[in-house]
């Protein structure tokens, strides 16, 4: 079945990039284009698009504010286009937050070695997000506002944050295992997703948390700074050398790999380059397997929403040495790559939807 794109950019020239890289897919179809944000709501509306790429900055409205606006009318799947920069970072992670499901850098040399590869990457992109409709974003308001797991404090200076409450489902029966690591990898789909999971987490929960998300390296700061501006847990971007805390986050910097040394209970995090035959960097893999070495089965590890297969190895590693593996159900992804990858080589021991996997985890490790 054919993939109907609507592409949204103010450039006339970055457009015609875009539908001519699209059309080359046989199954991706440009149906139409637009020029600004107002204008992409109404062919929104009128075209009903299977997929719409949007561009931030733009005259009349911009992307974000189209995509909040398309998501409260018609809810379509929006893939991103954005500057790698801080600012840039900020504001696509403020789309994503409004419901856009994925985002590419513009420059597509700056996420690519070369031009196939490039071309592939956002034929993948648009695929894989068409595959799952958003529902409508908007909140009756008289619903009751979202409520804490935990009866612990917040921190200072922090309010509430804007997590949606669970919805009434059994979580997992606890193992009785002892832990000293929570370890969550993701992709597309991720920043969303993470926010979900952190934000369930109270302020005294009693282990540290590492985080691989796949992103680029300008934008791991910012996300790392907005999750610790709305969860009661510390989040920072790791740094080598970093002693881990518990109730703390480190997310692993873009571009690099996040390993560990050390021994349980004052190990130390390792930021390296890596080998650049290594598909991701940051990669849940690697990260998973230094976990393994390290901790070896007193991990919890969560592998959320994300294209591809990476983190299957690494929990097949931490699996092996008696570690918990929970994965994201098909239901609730953005994306069901990774996921799936370890669940169907049965290294995952729940498959869980997104809103329940922050008290699940609540009560696995600190309940």
């Amino acid at each position: 079945m054919t993939i109907r794109v609507l592409v949204v950019d103010d450039s006339g020239f970055f457009r015609r990039r875009v539908s001519e890289i699209l059309a080359q897919d046989p199954l991706i179809e440009v149906i139409d284009t637009a020029a600004d944000g107002r204008e992409a709501i109404n062919k929104a509306k009128m075209l009903r698009p299977d997929v719409i790429t949007m561009d931030i900055e733009m005259p009349v409205m911009d992307g974000i504010s189209a995509v909040r606006e398309i998501m409260k009318d018609t809810p379509t799947p929006v893939l991103m286009f954005s500057s790698l920069t801080h600012e840039g970072a900020r504001a696509t992670l403020e789309a994503l937050e409004a419901g856009a499901m994925d985002f590419l850098p513009k420059r597509f040399e700056d996420i690519a070695r070369s031009k196939e590869e490039a071309i592939l990457q956002l034929q993948q992109r648009v695929r894989a997000i068409a595959r799952r409709r958003p529902r409508l974003a908007s909140r009756p308001a008289s619903a009751p506002p979202p409520r804490p797991v935990s009866p612990a404090p917040l921190r200072p200076g922090r309010t509430e944050a804007p997590a949606a409450a669970p919805e009434r489902r059994s979580l997992p029966r606890r193992s009785g295992k002892s832990y000293q690591l929570l370890a969550i990898g993701t992709s597309t789909g991720g920043p969303v997703a993470l926010q979900t999971v952190l934000t369930r987490l109270p302020a005294n929960f009693p282990h540290p948390i590492v985080l691989v998300q796949h992103m680029p390296g300008t934008f791991t700061s910012a996300f790392a700074a907005r999750l610790d501006g709305l969860c009661q847990i510390r989040v920072k971007e790791a740094e080598d050398g970093d002693a881990l805390r518990p109730g703390h986050a480190y997310l692993a910097p873009g571009g690099r790999q996040m390993l560990f040394e050390g021994r349980p209970g004052s190990a130390r995090l390792r930021i390296m380059d890596g080998n650049d035959k290594v598909n991701y960097k940051p990669s849940v893999d690697i990260t998973f397997a230094s976990a393994a070495k390290t901790y070896g089965g007193r991990v919890l590890a969560v592998v959320l929403t994300g294209m591809g297969a990476d983190g299957r190895d690494g929990a097949r590693l931490l699996k092996d040495q008696g570690a918990s593996i929970w994965a994201q159900d098909e239901d609730t992804c953005v994306v069901y790559g990774m996921p799936q990858a370890v669940a169907r080589a049965g290294i995952a021991t729940e498959s869980l939807p997104l809103p329940i996997i922050g008290e699940a985890i609540v009560n696995e490790m600190a309940g």
